[in-house]
């Protein structure tokens, strides 16, 4: 072999830079190099970088200072594939920053991220491309960005990576898509890998995926795909291991959502799944689990074909253990979902033997949502079920229901008074709620603001204000303010209860005077008169209201019902339109005479302070006592009332010529001619300005009183009843009553006319002479002896109300009125036995008094016809 001669080193060529190695210790000057076009001086700093950034997040404000997050962006796309892995690793750690995501958003990065899951990539650009739209998929906007841009398939396809980090990032990028990715998913046919990602090693990417499946299986086909793929069987595999105890709550979120289906549910029930679930949910010691696992009942049981299921499994009875657990969350979802099984006939009977007893318990609550959510399931309990009505009661529920209505929690309230109304339906219970003071306690809630408290409140007012007591209470105590508020209401169904309680405390005069005071009289024509705020109430309510106001009634409505009773104090002021008030006979009585229409008094009635001694003046008793004594029935010796056989003879010899005189209260004081033994009179001739005042003790400057006003007496009017109580009354039928009546009737006022002659009959100048005789338009109906259609009507109906015969009143046009009397007829064919409808007959008073006509016929429409 030759020698070998040693090669000289040849120089470097002069146009080439000499390598330098530089050693930086400022982030500024390595971000300076992002700028380089050398890939080697890319590639190191960017792992320069990487490492800054990754010690916290300070460093990444640092950076995004310095301007290095654009720069880095371009590289995310550099043809060197180790830039681009190196560039993505340090947006991608970056990201996790708020104000950087911001930015990005700005850069419109995420089509550029998308493309780095590409299969051709290595799997360190996957981890972090994946990691950096797992922050950039927090924010709504950049969520349609990557499902617009394709994002989903390739996030998908990653799922099956070999890379653990890759899968979980995937995964949790689509579990951050939620709603906008729900259907593309399952297009997608993502059921599969996930159900892969279950048997993972790692728990958090089992968890991701349990948390993507419950986000996805909201939808039915995603459920349908879920049980085509045995995913139930992954589902249950977990919750029964207890090592995955950190995943029963997510799988059974997933569980919850299949429980929907009937399909999917008696699946689990064929399969044994359901028994195992109810079983384990009662000895769980997962408070989250037991709470979820009532919330799954909860939305099973809206199916009616489930809570069929869900109660051959004896759900009811988990249910009612959970009521009996630590965990407020719990009891709430429990109480939930007993409210959601009431539905179903053999739950609610189960649950109300079983579980009435721990609701009620649960309204002492300190907690507020749990006292609503057992009302609530009490509200349902207790509904069209007389049986559960009474267990709550049996349990003691009444008082801690009715402090429930002082709740500042309006679910509370409105729940509890709902079952307050349904306890009412029986009166044992109705009551019971009465006597712990209900009435008083409903003010607060019909004052409330929120419209379903308003109206339940009414409801509540409507079941218990049948019993006079409650009637009472809800006066004292203010409630009846309140509830006239209501009927103003612009929701439909507030107005609508508010009727119904008006119509149902009208039910008294008081009441019904009272409601009149505040108005109700006047918003309920309001409300009928109006087609879109009338309604199936309204109409009762004021009716029942006009019921104790018979005058504004028959000049309003034009009819008296057989009901309708006229008592002493009634008159007939002619026609009035809807929404006009009526004045009180007092303020007709004190006009001064004129020609408008006689107003037609009807009063038999002897005031009981004309009927009573005046006590004796004395220096210990004060104007007050004085008038409670006058006003009150009192049994003293010098307040002992005077025989009724005196009265009729006091009514003889004085009779009231004047209707409106007023009787003035004083300490043993008169009127002018003596108040000889309790009686004042009042001369005929004397006008009433000219009547001398009552002489009073000094005792009576301090506190004056107001003169009593009394109707005038009617004697004519007292001896028609005496007669016709005599001579009618003892008749042996109800059609022989009616006949004599109005035979009675015609004779008292002028008699039978003929057709042909009845506009020769001046009836107009006889009540004009009366009203001038009387100086007044109010006419005591025992005075007319000329009386017309109304006038004979009217005297019939008061009559008839005397001695007990049923019969209506009804106005007519241009002065017409008549009775309608209900009468049953002979049985044809003289069948014994048979019983009849009774028909309906309108009773002839002026042509042929006594005649009675069917009702519809000719001879009837011609009689109310003029």
């Amino acid at each position: 072999m030759g020698k070998k001669i040693k090669k000289e080193v040849e120089p470097p060529p002069k146009d080439v830079f000499d390598p330098l190695s530089v050693e930086s210790k400022k982030a500024a000057t390595v971000v300076l190099m992002l700028s380089s076009p050398e890939e080697e001086v890319l590639s190191k700093a960017c792992e320069a970088i990487y490492k800054f950034a990754s010690k916290g997040e300070e460093n990444k404000l640092t950076l995004l200072d310095l301007g290095a997050l654009e720069p880095l962006f371009k590289l995310v796309t550099h043809e060197d594939p180790i830039v681009r892995r190196n560039a993505t690793m340090v947006v991608g750690v970056m990201a996790s920053h708020n104000d950087v995501k911001k930015s990005l958003r700005q850069l419109d990065v995420t089509s550029a991220f998308i493309a780095r899951l590409a299969p051709e990539e290595d799997v360190v650009t996957h981890e972090f491309a994946s990691l950096c739209l797992v922050h950039m998929a927090a924010e709504y906007n950049s969520k349609v960005q990557i499902f617009e841009q394709g994002g989903l398939e390739p996030l998908i396809s990653l799922l099956g990576s070999p890379d653990p980090d890759v899968k979980k990032n995937c995964v949790e990028c689509i579990y951050n898509m939620d709603f906008q990715s729900r259907a593309a998913v399952r297009e997608l046919n993502v059921i599969p890998p996930l159900l892969d990602l279950l048997k993972s090693d790692y728990p958090i990417i089992q968890l991701l995926a349990l948390k993507t499946l419950g986000t996805i299986s909201i939808d039915r086909e995603t459920r349908v795909m879920l049980r085509e793929h045995q995913g139930l069987d992954h589902l249950f595999k977990i919750l029964e291991t207890k090592e995955f105890n950190d995943l029963h709550v997510e799988a059974l979120g997933v569980v919850a959502n299949c429980l929907e289906d009937v399909d999917t549910m008696q699946l689990i029930q064929e399969t044994g799944g359901l028994r195992k679930l109810l079983a384990f949910t009662e000895v769980s010691t997962l408070t989250d689990f037991q709470k979820n696992a009532a919330k799954a009942i909860a939305k099973a049981a809206y199916d009616p074909e489930n809570r069929k299921i869900l109660n051959e499994q004896e759900v009811e009875k988990c249910l009612v253990t959970l009521l009996g657990t630590d965990n407020d969350g719990t009891k709430i979802a429990a109480s939930q979902a007993i409210a959601a099984m009431c539905e179903n006939l053999a739950s609610k009977q189960t649950i109300g033997t079983l579980g009435i007893p721990q609701l009620v318990q649960l309204l002492s609550s300190d907690n507020e949502e749990v006292k609503e959510a057992a009302a609530t399931a009490l509200v349902n309990l207790t509904t069209a079920h007389p049986a559960n009505a009474s267990a709550v009661a049996e349990a003691d529920g009444i008082e801690p229901l009715i402090n429930l209505l002082s709740s500042k929690r309006d679910g509370v309230v409105a729940s509890a008074a709902t079952v307050l109304t349904n306890l009412a339906t029986q009166e044992p219970l109705r009551l019971s709620i009465q006597s712990h003071g209900i009435m008083t306690a409903v003010v607060e809630p019909l004052h409330s603001t929120n419209s379903i408290v308003q109206s339940r409140a009414a409801l509540t007012v409507a079941a218990v204000g049948c019993d006079a007591d409650a009637r009472t209470e809800l006066r004292n105590s203010g409630g009846l303010e309140p509830l006239i508020k209501l009927l103003y209401s612009k929701h439909d169904e507030v107005r609508r209860n508010a009727c119904w309680a008006v119509m149902v405390c009208a039910a008294d005069d008081p009441t019904a005077a009272a409601m009149t005071r505040l108005g109700a009289l006047d918003i309920l024509e309001e409300i009928n008169l109006s087609i879109g705020r009338k309604n199936n109430f309204s109409d009762a309510a004021l009716d029942k209201i006009l019921d104790h106001n018979l005058p504004q009634k028959y000049s309003q409505m034009g009819f008296l019902t057989s009901s309708n009773i006229i008592t002493d104090g009634f008159y007939d002021f002619g026609q009035v339109k809807p929404g006009v008030k009526l004045l009180s006979l007092e303020e007709l009585s004190a006009q001064q005479l004129n020609d408008r229409r006689a107003i037609i008094l009807v009063n038999s009635k002897t005031p009981e302070l004309e009927l009573t001694a005046p006590p004796v003046a004395t220096d210990e008793k004060s104007p007050q006592d004085f008038l409670s004594s006058r006003v009150t029935t009192s049994s003293s010796s010098t307040n002992r009332k005077i025989s009724r056989e005196r009265a009729s003879s006091i009514e003889e010899k004085e009779k009231p010529e004047s209707p409106g005189r007023s009787f003035s209260v004083s300490k043993g004081g008169g009127r002018e001619k003596g108040s000889r033994k309790g009686k004042g009179k009042k001369e005929e001739e004397k006008p009433k300005e000219e009547e001398p005042e009552p002489v009073m003790p000094k005792i009576v400057e301090e506190v004056p009183l107001k003169a009593l006003w009394y109707p005038p007496v009617d004697s004519i009017l007292v001896d028609y009843i005496t007669e016709v109580s005599k001579t009618i009354l003892p008749l042996p039928t109800t059609k022989e009553q009616v006949v004599a009546l109005a035979q009675f009737v015609a004779e008292k006022m002028g008699g039978p006319i003929e057709t042909d002659k009845l506009h020769e009959f001046s009836w107009e100048l006889h009540i004009s002479e009366i009203e001038y005789e009387l100086k007044c338009n109010v006419v005591p109906i025992g005075k007319i002896n000329k009386g017309t259609f109304y006038h004979r009507a009217l005297l019939f109906k008061v009559l008839a109300d005397r001695i007990g015969v049923s019969c209506s009143l009804v106005r007519g046009e241009y002065t017409r009125a008549w009775n309608e009397v209900k009468l049953v007829d002979d049985s044809p064919l003289g069948i014994p036995g048979l019983l009849l409808p009774p028909q309906v007959y309108i009773v002839d008073l002026m042509y042929q008094p006594g005649n009675l006509m069917k009702e519809g016929s000719p001879e009837a429409d011609r009689y109310g016809r003029i």
